[in-house]
């Protein structure tokens, strides 16, 4: 009987550390190797909304005057011809 309880202790000890390095390490280091790539692209897209935000196409910066039309002299005027 000593036998019997010594290889099924040995067996979940065997279990148990199978399922310690083999899954629940490696998962653990997966997600939060996911975690930091997700974090980083994150950052990476708010510096881009910045940097857009800021770029010489900024509406804030823009004059808000509309552009000035060219001189009434240009005009010719047309005679309708029968």
């Amino acid at each position: 009987m000593n036998i019997l309880k010594l290889a099924f202790e040995l067996f979940v000890i065997y279990i148990l550390y199978k399922l310690i390095f083999e899954f629940i390490i490696p998962v653990y280091k997966t997600t939060k190797q996911v975690k930091q790539k997700m974090d980083d692209m994150h950052q990476r897209m708010q510096q881009t909304q910045d940097q857009q935000a800021s770029g010489p196409y900024d509406n804030r910066h823009q004059s808000t005057t509309a552009p000035k039309r060219a001189p009434s002299d240009d005009y010719i005027d047309y005679e309708e011809v029968k």
